[in-house]
């Protein structure tokens, strides 16, 4: 693939994550379709989409700057490149809708959170396309208002990875508020990543905001037990994870655990945070839809039950906190710590 911004991208699965990264490309210059969901489509069509980040960037994409389409046919008919932006459990589907629709030759490129997708991607679409690991490290949050252009808010920081070797890739992907990096350990990410997703669990649980959540104590030394209680299932699967923000995994949890007053000094990054961002699976329970528990700390449990079952007591008991906030269908719970410590 040549390094060309006429390549035409498709985002399969335009939410919080895909409208930025796609609003990005699109803003660049890039030839964009966003697949979304008809509310969605329908107001960006009207009012365009608003683009912000915790740097101060605020843009606002027209409604002829992107494509917008609800129908796969004819969104992915076309498509040189693909990113999959869609809910790990509804990867299956959408790589079916890839394989069914797309040309033969495109590259699929997994941003989502969780670890097996590239693995459900390459089995669904057997040889028709290349497939690509990433990793998108920032939080997007979503502000709908009628009559309003929808906002797309980038509250954290990072730089977008993804697996090296797919020649022209990164150049068609890296633009304007979407940093791109290339790695030849996209497993290593891919784990590191869900070490921290961790916390969206308890953040969903909590209601609070993550800089809230993060500032106490309380909340960090539950993050600490959960990375422990995975490093743990980690080491006995074998399975390395790579240096979370330049720090290595283990070191984590000593540092999540150190007085607020040092922690703020010491983990200034992890705290350059919009003060209202919270986390996707906050999201999903106040918006009454599934959570990805099952695909983060639930690939834990799935490690553990065949290498360390007994490693993974607190995990599991926020796998059932999730599970019941589901099913009660009435948004965060509102636990505080020490109800979700047990």
């Amino acid at each position: 693939m040549a390094a060309d911004h006429s390549l035409r991208i498709v985002v399969a699965g335009a939410g919080s994550i895909g409208c930025y990264l796609g609003g990005c490309l699109a803003l660049a210059g890039r030839d964009v379709t966003l697949l979304l969901r008809p509310a969605l489509a329908t107001s960006i069509a009207r009012h365009g989409l608003r683009l912000s980040d915790l740097d101060g960037g605020d843009r606002l994409a027209t409604p002829s700057t992107v494509r917008l389409a609800t129908d796969a046919a004819t969104a992915l008919a076309e498509a040189d490149i693909v990113l999959v932006t869609v809910k790990s459990g509804d990867t299956a589907a959408m790589a079916d809708l890839i394989a069914e629709h797309a040309p033969s030759g495109a590259t699929v490129v997994s941003l989502q959170n969780g670890v097996s997708n590239v693995e459900v991607l390459l089995a669904r679409l057997g040889g028709m396309a290349r497939v690509v690991p990433g990793m998108v490290p920032f939080n997007v949050v979503t502000t709908r208002a009628e009559g309003q252009a929808p906002r797309f808010h980038r509250a954290t920081s990072g730089a977008v990875q993804i697996g090296a070797g797919v020649a022209g890739l990164r150049d068609a992907l890296h633009t304007r508020g979407v940093t791109v990096a290339e790695s030849r350990y996209m497993t290593g990410i891919l784990w590191g990543k869900l070490l921290i997703n961790l916390n969206n669990a308890l953040n969903a649980l909590s209601g609070v905001p993550l800089a809230a959540e993060l500032a106490d104590k309380r909340w960090r030394r539950l993050l600490a037990r959960q990375i422990e209680e995975a490093l743990a299932v980690l080491k006995a699967s074998g399975i390395r994870p790579a240096r979370i923000e330049g720090v290595a995994p283990g070191a984590v949890p000593r540092i999540l655990r150190l007085p607020d007053w040092l922690f703020r000094r010491v983990a200034r990054r992890m705290l350059a945070i919009d003060p209202e961002a919270r986390s996707s699976m906050w999201e999903d329970l106040e918006r009454r839809r599934p959570t990805e528990i099952d695909h983060l700390q639930g690939a834990i449990l799935a490690l553990a039950a065949a290498k360390a079952p007994t490693l993974v007591p607190l995990t599991r008991r926020i796998v059932a906190l999730v599970k019941a906030a589901e099913a009660a269908r009435a948004g965060s719970p509102g636990l505080a710590p020490e109800r979700i410590a047990g």
